[in-house]
């Protein structure tokens, strides 16, 4: 079956029309080395670091995977960074564009050997889980260009002009973004085993090739804890104790799942003005199907419609040249704005409400962001579960959450 196309594969090819190499990392699953063998399909040797001889080859003589005019593809690179030097030098003798497409099953550029091997060599770029319109066939993200493109009094137009049609998001959340159980695994029972499968097969060979863990159950406990604490400011203190385990443990492990690209913090938005705010950062994950079955919920929660539309303006994020940055704000009373996307020298303040009927008294946050921030801030936009798209105040458009995913 032919794989369904996805938002990174152009940003993937104009980068390897440029730098001499491109990383591309996420997590396991995600569908990297199905991105990287079709996008350049019989036009350059592709080799595994999965292969145990390729694997072996890349430690003893890597010359035999970095050498010659051929471009090369190398999946799963972290599993033997050292081979990033010989790249380096292979680089340093042949700066030819797109000469090296490298994959990685984990965040490259938190590991300094890699990151300083590199260093003006390589692009780099993540994919993310499938957003909604991926599964559907389609390589975008939501409709986040569409709306920064166009004047805020316009963005209602710009919605209603959408093709949709009302979704259950519960249904989104839990079968999350993995191309297996979001494509292929039409049951509960059968995601169930999928993902059961997917944390064995992190914490036994993913995991120890990271670092080495030998105290699993206590690793699951604090996966477990985190999940539970999805769409929450991080409290290292207070998850350390709930999983009983010791707080230094618990930074470095969690450490380990961000580098994973399972745990996404998401940092705050500080950018001060007159208001004390809040600068610890909320603890997301990097699919919802996988936060659930870590949690043993059965049934998603508001943070989990949350986590989605996070998913969403991540993959979008990646996938572009120009700069973005997404990130919460909160003050120290409270008042709170789940996403702000920071772009241009704009701010979009984005709020989610698990809940069908949008009401003016949940635009307070996002109205009091604009007023904090004045000529900066763009207009509000209030997602939600129903169908209303309208401006709930001048500044403030209701928007159903699957007429922007």
């Amino acid at each position: 079956m032919k794989p369904l196309p996805r938002l990174a594969g152009a940003a993937l090819a104009e980068r390897l029309g440029v730098m001499p190499a491109v990383v591309l990392t996420g997590a396991r699953q995600t569908g990297k080395s199905t991105l990287a063998e079709h996008l350049v399909a019989g036009e350059r040797r592709y080799r595994s670091l999965d292969d145990l001889d390729v694997l072996d080859a890349a430690r003893r003589d890597p010359e035999v995977l970095v050498g010659g005019r051929e471009p090369v593809t190398l999946d799963e690179v972290q599993r033997a960074p050292d081979l990033l030097s010989a790249v380096k030098l292979a680089i340093d003798r042949d700066r030819r564009a797109g000469r090296f497409l490298l994959t990685g099953s984990a965040n490259l550029l938190l590991m300094r050997q890699v990151s300083e091997s590199l260093a003006g060599r390589a692009s780099y770029l993540t994919l993310w889980p499938m957003t909604r319109g991926e599964q559907r066939g389609e390589a975008r993200a939501g409709a986040w260009d569409e709306l920064l493109a166009a004047a805020d009094g316009d963005w209602r137009d710009v919605l209603a002009a959408r093709p949709d049609a009302p979704e259950d998001w519960r249904a989104l959340a839990l079968r999350g973004g993995y191309p297996t159980p979001a494509l292929a695994l039409p049951s509960r029972a059968e995601r169930a085993m999928w993902f059961a499968g997917y944390v064995r097969t992190y914490l036994e060979r993913d995991l120890q090739n990271l670092a080495a863990i030998s105290a699993l159950p206590d690793f699951r406990r604090v996966m477990r804890a985190a999940s539970l604490r999805l769409g929450q400011l991080l409290n290292q203190t207070d998850l350390a104790r709930d999983a009983a385990v010791p707080q230094p443990t618990v930074h470095r492990w969690l450490n380990l799942l961000e580098i994973s690209y399972l745990l996404v913090r998401l940092p705050a938005y500080a950018a001060n003005r007159t208001k004390r705010l809040i600068k610890a950062p909320k603890i997301y994950w990097g699919d919802t199907g996988l936060a659930l079955h870590l949690a043993g919920e059965d049934e998603p929660r508001g943070a989990h419609l949350e986590n989605l539309i996070l998913g969403d303006l991540l993959a979008w994020r990646d996938a572009r040249v120009e700069n973005a940055e997404i990130s919460y704000w909160r003050t120290a009373i409270g008042e709170e704005v789940d996403f702000v996307i920071e772009i241009g020298g704009k701010l979009v303040p984005i709020e989610v409400k698990a809940g069908a009927r949008p009401r003016l008294a949940d635009a307070v946050h996002l109205r009091t962001f604009r007023q904090e921030y004045g000529p900066q801030a763009r207009a509000g936009l209030l997602l939600h579960t129903g169908t209303t798209l309208e401006w709930l105040a001048p500044d403030v458009l209701a928007a159903p959450w699957w007429r922007v995913l």
